[in-house]
């Protein structure tokens, strides 16, 4: 089931390595590509990779730079050693994103094959699980569904913990489908009672398809409903404030549960009502949801605001059912001013299968964490029943606070851990990132690094740029070179618009503009007119029409720049995911990486895993 899972040294060796890497190319991770032609760019690469990359096509990119397996690469002319060693590099110290298939058959099937028969519906999910949900969003709850429920299984444990829940999708999979006891904490108001809502619809469905003389194989396992929990999950808070949080839920008296929720039919305005035996319980007068997510339902990282983005809603194929615009709930609600960051104009690529050797690591033999074994001395296993943890994109610190309370906590037995929003995790040069509602306190412990040994390396730290570029969808992006899309004209468009906006007012520079629909079929002009005005410029502002043909004609650097930039996001999302194994093994637990989800689907791909054995 797991696939990678080095030793102490080799996870050390690893992050040395990473830092030793990224170090040198900060230029290129931390740099914003609507800057590209404002702060000249393109000359801050070597001179002799400027003259074999400017030509490039951009099937050419995709293949010679960003696919790590691409095994038949024909150069237009010889490339310096040094350009050579910096792809080989990135390549070979990230984490391959893929999974390796299993000895005898298939690692299982891909979405090609989960939506061959309908790309809106996956042949491997129960009907009942699909409505509300887009294919995304179905791939990820069977996927991650099923392997809590193997930890479940491996820890005895029959209780799960859901946070940053939003809709419940996940939630309900594990509940009615895997007949786990589930608690979910939603910080949104509004997604909670969504949530209840869908809950009493499943139950209404539940009871036709008893009523049926041939029921479904995908039929659930259980008609208990999970219980939903108001509240926002506090990075600075202890792990006994999050049991409270919890413990709000299992106090309800909660009646046996009916098929009576609301019916499909209810206008959309209509009242949202809770499931009889489901309990929306509030915990925290803290206003808002962490993070929204995306309109695309499913979608695990906000609107990026740079080329490259991960997963745009046209990405993904319409469903047949209702659809869902699930916003994802893991940290206060974003105050994010837009001027913080770039225009996001494409998401990202596409990398090949992983071939890396199944590890056998031996059990780590280093101690258990004090804190661990002196609190379960100190607290009654009664007072509260062990559970395992799990966030499916749970958004920048709140990633971080999870393994903190796993750890800590001696009632969480297992932890599945899916992260997205890197560049909301705080930091010691940046405390409180952009994105983040103001805190009650200063941290007193950071999102990255949180390993002692990361933090003791020279070079890790990790600017916010280079953490939002690890959120991007490198294998899109790759697609659409490879495809030639016109739509890789816009990144040069708002590079060029940048430099028109930088020169009228500086103050307002890396303001964000929004998408601009179709803008790769605009004449520039028109492209321009519509982006100075939401900035606030003038539409008709003066723009020199030599200076736009001299930067226009340059946009096949513009991608080659960005594409360099790209092939060093894996590596970073490699480095800050490392660092949290290092902290897990710190901890005396080990811990295993498994790229559970298809990239091509979920750009998010990776689950940490881990357990702690049963204490005697």
């Amino acid at each position: 089931m797991f696939t990678w899972s080095p030793s102490a040294e080799q996870q050390r060796q690893l992050a040395e390595r990473l830092t030793t890497f990224l170090s040198p190319y900060g230029y290129l991770s931390d740099s914003y590509i609507i800057e590209f032609f404002s702060k000249d760019h393109w000359h801050s690469l070597p001179t002799r990779w400027q003259s074999v990359l400017q030509d490039l096509t951009s099937q050419q990119v995709a293949d010679l730079l960003l696919d790590r397996g691409h095994g038949d690469r024909r150069y237009p002319s010889p490339w310096p050693l040094s350009l050579l060693a910096f792809r080989a590099t990135a390549h070979a110290l990230a984490f391959p994103r893929e999974r390796r298939p299993q000895r005898g058959g298939g690692g299982g099937s891909l979405p090609a094959d989960e939506f061959l028969d309908n790309q809106s519906q996956s042949s491997l999910l129960g009907h009942i699980f699909r409505k509300h949900v887009k294919p995304k969003k179905q791939h990820e709850i069977r996927k991650l569904g099923s392997l809590v429920k193997q930890l479940c299984d491996q820890t005895d444990c029959s209780t799960v913990v859901d946070v940053g829940s939003g809709q419940g999708h996940l939630t309900r999979f594990l509940s009615f489908g895997l007949g786990l006891s589930v608690t979910a904490i939603e910080a949104d108001h509004a997604l909670v009672a969504t949530a209840s809502k869908f809950d009493g619809q499943l139950l209404c469905a539940l009871e036709k398809e008893g009523q049926k003389e041939n029921c479904s194989s995908l039929v659930p396992v259980s008609h208990s409903p999970p219980r939903h929990v108001v509240g926002w999950v506090n990075p600075n808070a202890s792990w006994e404030a999050f049991i409270e949080q919890l413990s709000a839920a299992q106090l309800v008296n909660e009646s046996p549960p009916t098929p009576s929720g609301p019916s499909k039919k209810s206008p959309r305005g209509s009242e949202q009502v809770q499931p009889p035996g489901s309990h929306a319980v509030e915990t925290s007068s803290r206003p808002g949801s962490t993070e929204p997510e995306s309109t695309e339902p499913g979608s695990t990282e906000p609107e990026s605001t740079e080329p490259g983005s991960t997963e745009p809603e046209s990405t993904e194929p319409e469903s047949t059912e209702p659809e869902s615009t699930e916003p994802k709930s893991t940290e206060p609600e974003s105050t994010e001013p837009e001027s913080t960051e770039p225009e996001s104009t494409e998401p990202g690529s596409t990398e090949p299968e992983s071939t890396e050797p199944e590890s056998t690591e031996p059990e780590s033999t280093e101690p258990e964490s004090t804190s661990r074994r002196q609190l379960t001395k100190n607290e009654p296993e009664e007072a509260s029943p062990d559970f395992v943890l799990t966030g499916l994109h749970a958004c920048g610190d709140l990633s971080a606070t999870l393994l903190r309370h796993f750890v800590n906590c001696p009632h969480v037995r297992g932890i599945t851990s899916v992260a997205c929003c890197y560049m909301k995790t705080t930091t010691k040069e940046n405390p409180d990132p952009p994105g983040l509602a103001d805190r009650d306190a200063d941290p007193s412990e950071f999102g990255y690094p949180m390993s002692s040994w990361v933090g003791g390396l020279p070079g890790h730290r990790l600017s916010y740029k280079a953490r939002e570029g690890a959120c991007h969808a490198v294998e899109d992006y790759a697609r659409r070179l490879r495809e030639g899309s016109e739509a890789l004209r816009t990144h040069c468009y708002r590079a060029a618009l940048e430099t028109f906006i930088a020169d009228a007012r500086p103050d307002l520079r890396r303001a964000g503009i929004q998408t601009i629909k179709k803008a790769h079929l605009l004449p520039f002009t028109e492209y321009a007119r519509l982006g100075l005005a939401r900035v606030g410029l003038p539409p008709g502002l003066p723009l020199d029409p030599e200076q736009v043909e001299a930067m226009l004609k340059q946009q096949n650097r513009v991608v080659v720049y960005f594409s360099l930039a790209l092939l060093l996001a894996p590596a970073v999302e490699t480095l800050v995911l490392l660092d949290r194994m290092i902290y897990l093994r710190e901890n005396g637990v080990d811990s295993q990486l498994v790229p559970l989800f298809d990239p091509n689907v979920s750009p998010r791909n990776f689950v940490l895993v881990a357990l702690k054995p049963r204490l005697l």
